[in-house]
């Protein structure tokens, strides 16, 4: 799978024309527990493999778990949403490096939100900023003040049944920072009817604890689980290895 350096310059550069090994324990982007959830849910599709990714920046998620798909001989269907515009940009040149066609993915501009509704993206500057939060169910002052300031871009926001076409979803993989509790339980009723397995980034304990009591009161069964890795600064956790969980949806996976 190709990327292009330039999507994260200080990290990737003078990478060009590498072969990265196998990630063991990590790469770059991320380490083993995610990298083999998301594989585990490429290994138990059947004839077509649809993955939804949230927030899927240059698309690094959908071109993995694509072309592993398509190594398997499945078919495809790869579906971003991305709020910032730069980054949409680097998914559609991705995912075209990578040999994927019109007709196998679709990359949405927008944010993905309970209903459809209006949202808020701060402006950034593609390939240095990653990780910005969007302002939901912005109200007619926010967005009149967003485009006087030029400080945010508004966008549409879309439920998860609009982005999947109300299709079976193999995997939703969900990394908002810090956002994924609530979302997770405002979209609760899509997520449950439509996605077969999920692999969540966790930004911090209290959100790892407040998702796996929520997910297993659900009924949903935890597969892979990685708490997050953090350092003590001041007597408070710092952030230094998002965790993350993978979820199996026990009433879907038959289907």
């Amino acid at each position: 799978m190709k990327v292009s350096p330039r999507y994260f310059p200080g990290i990737l550069d003078g990478r060009q024309g590498t072969i990265e090994a196998i990630p063991i324990p990590a790469n770059w982007h991320a380490d083993i527990a995610e990298w083999a959830y998301a594989l585990h849910a490429v290994d138990a599709a059947k004839e077509t493999f649809r993955v939804v990714e949230l927030g899927c920046g240059w698309g690094c998620w959908l071109n993995n778990t694509g072309a592993a798909a398509r190594r398997r001989g499945l078919k495809v269907e790869l579906i971003g949403i991305e709020g910032d515009e730069g980054h949409v940009g680097f998914a559609l040149e991705s995912l075209t490096a990578n040999g994927f066609s019109p007709d196998q993915f679709k990359i949405v501009y927008g944010v993905a939100a309970p209903k459809r509704s209006k949202a808020l993206f701060p402006v950034a500057e593609p390939g240095k900023h990653w990780g910005s939060e969007p302002i939901f169910d912005a109200t007619s002052q926010q967005i009149a003040e967003a485009e006087r300031t030029g400080r945010y871009h508004v966008l549409e926001a879309y439920p998860l049944a609009e982005l999947a076409g109300g299709r079976p979803i193999d995997l939703l993989h969900i990394d908002i920072q810090g956002g994924e509790t609530d979302f997770l339980k405002a979209n609760f009723d899509e997520i449950n009817r439509y996605v077969r397995r999920t692999l969540i980034g966790t930004h911090s304990r209290v959100i790892e604890g407040d998702i796996m009591r929520f997910m297993l009161d659900q009924g949903w069964k935890l597969e892979m689980e990685r708490p997050c890795i953090f350092g003590l600064a001041d007597g408070r956790p710092n952030i230094q290895v998002d965790g993350v969980q993978g979820w199996l949806n026990g009433r879907l996976i038959a289907q």
